[in-house]
Formats: structure tokens, C-alpha cells, sequence
């Protein structure tokens, strides 16, 4: 994960895959964008989290035009790099089904709907935007919740009609924690094991994290799963993308918990 990136060179060669953090925090400019692209080699993904003006200060709700500007502000320059939106909800926002409803069908489904929709940024953007896409590509979203009362039956059914991905989110803090697939793709934040944001994972967590992410990746679920709907029958397929990220470099043990779980992958 990175959350002021600059440049990206040396750490795409060590993984495959980077969480760009800042974008929750402000809205970056498209030559940046251009510039991680450049940076990074054929093949890498990136995951780009979104706005917290969206998430968090707005709640959802008029966010018509700050979605506008947020996919105005080149992440489409990525092209075949860009990776699953993270939308990371604050602890504050309990599940309203209605509001989420809303959120979901303004979410881009694909790069030429992403575009259309950053054409309709505001003048706060001035002259820094990319509204456009050289191609269509689909686009995946996934969501990490904060608040207990996401942990419902309606709530999985709601993410698996809009094939949105619940994140597994693994922390030392009372955040609620579900292990339901509910896209085709699952989406894993490591936030410390014993210190939040900080604390390294040991080898025998690694292995633990390690087997989990294969069974998902060929298409299964472990059979300890914690599950929020265990009366939905589980969706099937025969392989499915796992995105993995280490958010706890507080003191620099992302980059080495990251190379050793990829080498337990390998």
C-alpha cells in the first residue's frame, strides 16, 4: 500500500500488485497517474481508494458531482493497470440499504462510463483533468466496512447483485470482520497483527493468510469462513482473482510481510 506515492519503480518489482492510499486523501492529478504507469511494469495492478470526502465527510450522500471529480483526476489514465476501487465506509455509517443502493448504480462499471461520468466534474478541477479512455475495460469495486450493522443477510445480497467485493479486513480492533464472497474477485487488507497499522505478521500467520488466499483463488472458501449470510449458498467458479495488501508500515513491515507471503504463493 502506498499513501503519498511518488515514485514506484523499485517496490513493482518486488510485487505485483500496489494500494494507492493517497487518493482517499486528496485528489491526486492526472500526470501523476501517468507518472505510476510509466513507473511500473507490464502486467502490475493497481487498486486506487476512494475518495473519503465521498465516504466519510459526505456519507453518500450528494456525491453526484465529488464522484465526477474523483474520476476526473486521472485514474483513468492507469489504462490495463488500474485495478478494483476500494470505498472504505466510516465508522459512523451504519448500513442503510437505500443510501447504498443509490452509491452502487453511480459506480462505473467500465472505463467508458467512467469517463462519461468525469466529464461532469465541477470548475474546482480546473484545468488538471482525464475524462477519457482509450478503450473499454470493466471496473471492480469492492467495500470495507467499519460498523457491526453491515453484518447481515441483506447487506451480502445487496454486494452480490452489484458484484461489488466485501473486503476481509484482518486488525487487532473490534472492526467487523466476513469472510462472504460476494464478486469475482476477493479483496484482503492486513492491518497489523498484534499493533494496528504496525506489527509484522509471523510466519505462521503468513501461512495461514497464504492457505486462505488459495483456496479463494481457485474458487473456494475455507471451511472456517465467518460468514455474515451462512444460509446463502456460496458462489461458485472454477478460479478468482485475490487482492492482497499490507497496511501496516507504520514501521516498514509492509514491504517484507508482502515479499514473504509472496513467496509462500509462489
Amino acid at each position: 500500500m502506498v499513501k503519498t506515492p511518488t515514485r514506484m519503480g523499485g517496490a513493482s518489482r518486488q510485487v505485483s500488485t500496489i494500494e494507492i492510499s493517497g487518493t482517499h486523501y486528496s485528489l491526486q492529478r492526472p500526470d501523476s497517474f501517468a507518472r505510476w504507469y510509466e513507473d511500473t511494469p507490464e502486467g502490475f495492478i493497481f487498486a486506487v481508494k476512494g475518495s473519503r470526502y465521498i465516504t466519510h465527510l459526505k456519507q453518500l450522500h450528494d456525491i453526484e458531482t465529488p464522484l465526477a471529480n474523483f474520476f476526473a483526476s486521472g485514474v483513468l489514465r492507469l489504462a490495463e493497470k488500474l485495478g478494483p476501487f476500494l470505498w472504505q465506509f466510516s465508522p459512523r455509517f451504519r448500513f442503510d440499504r437505500a443510501r447504498l443502493e443509490h452509491f452502487f448504480s453511480l459506480l462505473p462499471k467500465d472505463s467508458e462510463a467512467a469517463a462519461a461520468l468525469a466529464q461532469r466534474h465541477d470548475h474546482r478541477l480546473a484545468d488538471r483533468v482525464w475524462t477519457r479512455t482509450e478503450r473499454k475495460r470493466a471496473l471492480r469495486h469492492a467495500v470495507e466496512i467499519r460498523h457491526q450493522s453491515f453484518l447481515c443477510p441483506a447487506f451480502v445480497t445487496l454486494l452480490r447483485a452489484q458484484e461489488v467485493a466485501l473486503v476481509s479486513v484482518d486488525s487487532v480492533v473490534s472492526w467487523p470482520y466476513a469472510d462472504d464472497v460476494t464478486a469475482d474477485f476477493v479483496y484482503l487488507r492486513l492491518h497489523g497483527s498484534e499493533e494496528l497499522y504496525a506489527s509484522g505478521y509471523s510466519d505462521e500467520a503468513l501461512d495461514h493468510w497464504a492457505a486462505r488466499i488459495k483456496l479463494w483463488s481457485r474458487g473456494l472458501q475455507p471451511n472456517d469462513a465467518r460468514l455474515a449470510a451462512p444460509d446463502l449458498p456460496p458462489l461458485q467458479r472454477s478460479a478468482r482473482d485475490v487482492f492482497v495488501y499490507f497496511d501496516n508500515d507504520a514501521k516498514v513491515r509492509a514491504p517484507f510481510d508482502a515479499r514473504a507471503l509472496r513467496a509462500k504463493l509462489s
